[in-house]
Order: C-alpha cells, then sequence, then structure tokens
C-alpha cells in the first residue's frame, strides 16, 4: 500500500524523471598513496557508476598525505602504503569512528627494469652489480622503499649497492627514475608496471623479478576515514565499496593481495 502510494506520488510530482543515485550523490575526496594509482583510477568510475557519489582523487606519498592531514588537509579518507600511518592518525584523534580503518590491499614489490633482459627471474643481477644506478622510495617515508632496504639486507647486499642507490621522493617518483633511464633498474610497486587483462595480467614492458614476500616485512596498507569525513555519507559509501566484489576484484587484478 505504501509503495503504491509512493508511486502515485512520485508520477504526480514527475519526479520519475530524477535518478533517485542522482539526488542522493555526493563528493568525497580521497587521498590516494601513489602505488594505487592505476587500481584507484579504475574503482573510481566504478564508484561513481554504482553509487552516484564522486570521488575526487589526490595522489601523493603516504608521508606527505600525513603532515597534510594534520595541518587540516580537506580529506575524507586516506588509502595509506602503509598501516603504520592510519593507526597514528587514529590515535592521534583524527579518525572518523570506530571500525573505520582497515586492510584494503597487500602490496607486491618487485625489482624491474625497462630494459628487457636486464632483470632475471631469481633477481641475480643484483649480485653482479652490472648497472649503474638502482633507484628505491625513500625508506624513511615510502613502505616500498622501507621494504627494499630489507630485502637487500636479508640478501646481504645492502652496503655492497648502497653507492648505486638513486632514492625517490615516493614510489611514484621512484618509478620514473627507472621509465626515464635515469636508474638502470629499481624496486618498484608491482601495480606500477603490470597490466591487467583476461589472462591474469602482463608486464607492461622490460623485465621483472618478484621479490619473495618472506625477504621482507609484509606491505599492508591500510585506509582510514578520517574526522572530516565522518559524517559525509559517499566517505563511508566509499568505505563499504571497497569491500565489495568488484573493486576487490579490480585491486587483486594488479596484483595486490587481500585478506
Amino acid at each position: 500500500m505504501v509503495k503504491r502510494f509512493l508511486s502515485v506520488i512520485a508520477a504526480t510530482l514527475g519526479l520519475w524523471a530524477v535518478p533517485f543515485a542522482a539526488v542522493q550523490a555526493g563528493e568525497v575526496n580521497v587521498a590516494v598513496a601513489a602505488n594505487f594509482t592505476a587500481p584507484m583510477r579504475k574503482i573510481a568510475p566504478m564508484f561513481e557508476a554504482d553509487t552516484g557519489h564522486k570521488a575526487v582523487l589526490s595522489f601523493g606519498s603516504t608521508g606527505k598525505f600525513y603532515a597534510q592531514i594534520q595541518n587540516g588537509a580537506p580529506f575524507d579518507v586516506l588509502l595509506s602504503a602503509d598501516d603504520t600511518t592510519p593507526a597514528k592518525l587514529e590515535q592521534e584523534g583524527q579518525g572518523g569512528g570506530k571500525d573505520r580503518r582497515y586492510t584494503y590491499a597487500i602490496g607486491t614489490l618487485v625489482l624491474w627494469s625497462k630494459q628487457p633482459g636486464l632483470v632475471d627471474a631469481q633477481g641475480e643481477v643484483l649480485k653482479t652489480g652490472q648497472f649503474d644506478k638502482i633507484a628505491l622510495a625513500d625508506p624513511r617515508l615510502a613502505p616500498y622503499g622501507a621494504a627494499a632496504v630489507e630485502a637487500l639486507t636479508a640478501l646481504g647486499l645492502l652496503d655492497t649497492l648502497k653507492p648505486k642507490f638513486v632514492q625517490g621522493e615516493n614510489i611514484g617518483q621512484t618509478h620514473q627514475f627507472v621509465a626515464t633511464g635515469n636508474a638502470a633498474l629499481g624496486f618498484v610497486a608491482l601495480s606500477q608496471v603490470w597490466v591487467p587483462d583476461e589472462q591474469g595480467g602482463k608486464l607492461k614492458e622490460g623485465s621483472v623479478w618478484r621479490v619473495p614476500a618472506k625477504l621482507h616485512q609484509p606491505i599492508r596498507q591500510d585506509l582510514i576515514l578520517l574526522k572530516k569525513g565522518q559524517d559525509n555519507a559517499a566517505a563511508v559509501a566509499l568505505l563499504k565499496y571497497l569491500k565489495g566484489e568488484k573493486a576487490r576484484a579490480v585491486i587483486q587484478s594488479f596484483g595486490y593481495g587481500l585478506e
């Protein structure tokens, strides 16, 4: 009866031409870790099409986002490259409520070169040292850089290769160093060099070694709903959407692990 009544009212007022999602649509400002650029650019339009909400994306290093949030940057959600920054923000009172922080992806570290054949499937090229420069993200700011240092330490190669280091401010800049030839090879995120397809994906170009996960601590990437977004329906919807099957399939297609 109620449904029929609402139908009559809506028809009378001519509301059928206005999509429900559009009426409810909102906007969420999202700070996205640089390594997650490609998946998030794919997920954002899906989120908009499925919910009516728009995700406004900013990409950069987690360390810089942390500083900006402390200084009042208007982000509703942070998709971090680690799990410590969201926990720290929560402890500092910047979180947007209980149970609004979780691991959305587990990163995969790779050694990559734009040059085909330079990086072998076992990473033996690191032992030969037959390259001028090797790029990695600043380990003080970037979890992928810290993981690279851990891996080199475990292999007993850290001191040997240090003179060849070229440090990127973040994983995006590190990828650029290798892509532009300023470093022959470097440690980057798999998602930066991987193209998903129906067969499971392929390397965009060059050569790659997937660094075994046992050589470094897991790169757990957490997100957090920030205080500025706690009353934003679009922000809450994005947290829910990233847990859904469609978003998780995209995340996995770029080589990330899931919980």
